[in-house]
C-alpha cells in the first residue's frame, strides 16, 4: 500500500475522514447515553439540561455530517493534475477501518481444529495482517486494484480455514459508512469481504476521475474504469443483499452504479469531440444524439438520487451535479441542433432524403404545422425553429448555473464555474446573431431531442479469476478436506510393518491419500487403523499434498523397515445450527439481522421448534419485501407496534439497541 503519512491531497482527504469519523462516533455515544438519561430520570430540572445539551449534540452531528460530504465532493483533489476544461467528475472515497487482530484466534484455531503447533504459522498470519493493513491506503492504479482483489480472494481461503458455519470466531470488523461515517461492527467476515468490494469499486472510480481526458486513451481508460467500477459495486449488490451499512445498501448501490455508467457515457461523448466537432450537417445531427443521451442518463441519475431512502444520505452536492449536468448537455443538445437548423441551409448537390431522414430522428414529433422536409426547404421556418432550440438552449444553461450558484460546494469548483458560463455565452452570441424582428411573432416551441448513441455503455463484471492469489495457510493442507467445516480426530500415529512384503491395505485418491482396502487382521489395523483414514505424515514428513501413488512410493522404497505414519479419522459434521450475527451500528437502529433474529427467538419461545435460518447476509429470497434497503427497517422488535418513522444515519438509539 501507499506510505499513510504522504501528504498527497487523497490522503490528506482519507486523514480527514478518518478523524470525523471518529467525531461522529463520539457525538453519537453521548447521544445515547444523552437519551438514555432522559428515559430514566423523572427530575424536571435533570430533564431541562438534558434536552439543552441533545440539542448542541444533535447540531454537532449535522455539522460534522456537512464536513463529511464536503469530503465527498473535493472532486477537484482527484482530477488529473493536467489543465483541463472539463466538468469535473465524481469519485467515490475509500470506506475507513480499524485495525484488526487475527493472531490470538487464528492460532488458537489451528492448535484446536487442526490439532498443529499454532507457532509454526506465525508468519502467515503476519503476512495476512500486512496485507490487510496495505489495503487500508492502496495505490490509485492497477496495483492497487490487485491487491485488493488479492486481499478478498484470500478472505476466501480464509473463510473456509477458520471461519465454521457453527460458530463466530473472536474476530470484530470495524467498517466505517463512507456517506454518513457511523461504524458497523460485526464478527462477521462477509462484512469485510463487502466492504473490500465497495473499496474495490471505489478506487476505479478514483482512477477514472484521474485519467487525463485531453487525451484518447486517457477517455478510453477513464471508460473502462467507470465500467469496472460499476460491475464491481453490482456485483456487491447482488452478492450481499443484506449488508448493515448505508453506503452499501441495494437502493444506495443501484444509485452508484447508474452514476458511474452516467460518468463512463459522459467520457464517451467527450471522445467523440475530442478531436473537434466538425461544423457539418450529418456530424452535428450524430452529436446532437450522443449529447443528448448524456443528459438523459444524468437525468435518471439525479431522479434516483432524489428517492427515499437514498435521498436522506446520497450527499446534497452530488444530486446537484447530476441535475447541473443533465441540464448542461440537453442545452448542448439544443445548440447543436441550432446550428444544424441556422447554419445549413439545403443546397442543390445536397441529398434531401438523407437530411430528412437524420433530421426526423432527432424528433418524437414535430411541432405543430411543421414537417421535417418543409423545414429543411423553407428558410424561414427553418430559421424560426432553430432560434426556439437556442431560446431552450439558453434556459438549460440559465438553470445549470442558477443550481450552481446555490450549491456552496459547487460554487467553489471553478472549473465547473467556467465550464457553464462559456457554455452559455456561446448560447447567447449564437441567438444574437439571428434576425430578431420576428421574436414575438413565433409561437414556435422546441421539440424534445431523442437521445441516442452507438457507443452503449455497460458495466463489465469483475475477473477475479486474473489474479493469481497463494492461499497463505497452503501448508494446512489441501481447502477440500481441511477447512473449518471438517471435523476429525487428532493425529494418531501407526507404526508400519511389511508383513511377507505387504502392507495390509492399499490407498487411493489424490491428495491427501486415503486408506482402502483394509486388512481388518493386520498388524496396522490392530494398531488402530482405520477404513477410510487420511494419511497426514510418513515417517515424520508431512503428505497432505501427496496423493496415493506418492505416498505408496515412499512406504515401498522403505522394504522391510518399519515406518511410523499419522492419519486422522473424518467425524460426523454437527448439523449446521445458525449462529447469531451481533451487530453494532451506533446511531442506528436495531439493523434487519437483530430484529430478524429477535421476531425469531420470539417464535422459538412459543412453538419450541427452531427453523431453518439463512446466513446473515446472503438472504436472497426470504423477507425480501422487508430487504429493499437497510434504511426502510423496522423499528421495534416483535411483539410491539411498528411505528412509521423517518430514518435517518442518526436515529436515536432504542432501549434494546447496542452500543459498541
Amino acid at each position: 500500500g501507499c506510505n499513510p503519512l504522504a501528504e498527497t491531497g487523497r490522503s490528506k482527504l482519507q486523514n480527514q475522514r478518518a478523524v470525523l469519523n471518529q467525531q461522529i462516533l463520539r457525538a453519537v455515544r453521548m447521544r445515547a447515553g444523552a437519551e438514555n438519561l432522559l428515559r430514566a430520570t423523572t427530575n424536571n430540572k435533570v430533564r431541562e439540561q438534558v434536552l439543552l445539551e441533545l440539542s448542541f449534540v444533535n447540531s454537532d452531528l449535522q455539522i460534522l455530517k456537512e464536513e463529511l460530504e464536503g469530503l465527498n465532493i473535493s472532486v477537484e483533489v482527484y482530477q488529473n493534475t493536467e489543465e483541463t476544461f472539463s466538468i469535473p467528475l465524481v469519485p467515490l472515497g475509500l470506506k475507513e477501518t480499524k485495525e484488526v487482530d487475527f493472531t490470538l484466534p487464528l492460532k488458537d484455531f489451528i492448535l484446536e481444529h487442526y490439532s498443529e503447533d499454532s507457532s509454526e504459522y506465525e508468519d502467515e498470519i503476519a503476512d495476512l495482517m500486512d496485507l490487510r493493513q496495505a489495503c487500508r491506503t492502496p495505490s490509485r492504479d492497477e496495483a492497487g486494484i490487485e491487491m485488493l482483489i488479492s486481499y478478498f480472494l484470500q478472505l476466501g481461503y480464509v473463510e473456509n480455514r477458520f471461519f465454521p458455519p457453527t460458530r463466530h470466531m473472536g474476530v470484530l470488523f470495524t467498517w466505517y459508512d463512507s456517506f454518513t461515517g457511523v461504524p458497523v461492527c460485526q464478527r462477521n467476515l462477509l462484512l469485510e469481504k463487502a466492504s473490500i468490494l465497495f473499496n474495490i469499486g471505489a478506487l476505479y472510480t478514483q482512477i477514472g476521475t484521474r485519467c487525463n481526458r485531453q487525451t484518447q486513451a486517457g477517455l478510453e481508460n477513464a471508460v473502462d474504469a467507470f465500467q469496472r467500477a460499476a460491475g464491481v459495486l453490482s456485483y456487491l449488490k447482488e452478492t450481499f443483499t443484506h449488508t448493515p451499512s448505508y453506503d452499501m445498501s441495494p437502493a444506495m448501490l443501484n444509485v452508484l452504479v447508474k452514476m458511474m455508467l452516467a460518468q463512463a457515457q459522459e467520457c464517451v461523448f467527450e471522445q467523440i469531440g475530442l478531436p473537434g466537432i466538425r461544423n457539418e450537417f450529418f456530424t452535428l445531427v450524430k452529436m446532437t444524439q450522443e449529447v443528448a443521451k448524456v443528459g438523459e442518463v444524468y437525468m435518471l441519475v439525479n431522479t434516483a438520487m432524489n428517492q427515499e431512502p437514498v435521498k436522506e444520505n446520497i450527499p446534497y452536492s452530488w444530486s446537484k451535479l447530476a441535475q447541473i449536468k443533465s441540464d448542461h448537455y440537453k442545452a448542448l443538445a439544443h445548440y447543436f441542433i441550432a446550428t444544424i437548423l441556422c447554419d445549413h441551409e439545403l443546397q442543390s448537390g445536397d441529398d434531401e432524403d438523407e437530411q430528412e431522414k437524420a433530421l426526423s430522428q432527432l424528433y418524437d414529433h414535430m411541432p405543430e404545422g411543421l414537417l421535417v422536409l418543409t423545414v429543411l426547404k423553407d428558410k424561414v421556418q427553418r430559421k424560426q425553429l432553430g432560434k426556439a432550440h437556442l431560446r431552450k438552449a439558453v434556459v438549460y444553461h440559465e438553470e445549470a448555473l442558477r443550481v450552481c450558484g446555490l450549491c456552496k460546494k459547487l460554487r467553489n469548483i471553478d472549473v465547473l464555474q467556467e465550464v457553464l458560463a462559456a457554455a452559455h455565452k456561446r448560447s447567447l452570441l449564437k441567438y444574437a446573431q439571428q434576425e430578431t424582428e420576428d421574436d414575438f411573432l413565433s409561437l414556435i416551441q422546441a421539440p424534445d431531442i431523442l437521445p441516442k448513441t452507438e457507443h452503449k455503455i455497460e458495466a463489465i463484471a469483475p475477473q477475479f479469476s486474473k489474479v493469481k492469489v497463494k492461499d497463505f495457510f497452503h501448508r494446512l493442507g489441501p481447502l477440500t478436506v481441511f477447512s473449518a467445516k471438517q471435523r476429525w480426530t487428532a493425529p494418531r500415529t501407526i507404526p508400519i510393518h511389511h508383513e511377507a512384503g505387504e502392507l495390509g491395505f492399499s490407498l487411493k485418491g489424490g491428495s491427501p491419500a486415503q486408506i482402502y482396502c483394509l486388512d481388518p487382521v493386520c498388524s496396522a489395523a490392530s494398531m488402530g487403523l482405520k477404513e477410510g483414514d487420511y494419511v497426514v505424515s510418513v515417517g515424520g514428513v508431512d503428505c497432505k499434498w501427496l496423493g496415493a501413488t506418492e505416498v505408496l512410493e515412499k512406504l515401498n522404497s522403505l522394504g522391510e523397515q518399519p515406518i511410523e505414519i499419522e492419519v486422522i479419522s473424518c467425524q460426523d459434521t454437527a448439523a449446521s445450527v445458525h449462529s447469531k450475527s451481533a451487530t453494532y451500528s451506533v446511531g442506528m437502529q436495531k439493523t434487519y439481522s437483530l430484529i430478524c433474529l429477535a421476531m425469531e427467538e420470539d417464535k422459538i419461545d412459543q412453538t419450541k421448534k427452531a427453523p431453518l435460518k439463512l446466513p446473515f447476509l446472503s438472504w436472497g429470497t426470504k423477507n425480501r419485501q422487508k430487504a429493499a434497503s437497510t434504511l426502510c427497517l423496522p423499528s421495534a422488535v416483535a411483539g410491539s407496534a411498528q411505528t412509521k418513522k423517518k430514518l435517518s444515519p442518526f436515529t436515536l438509539l432504542s432501549t434494546e439497541s447496542s452500543l459498541y
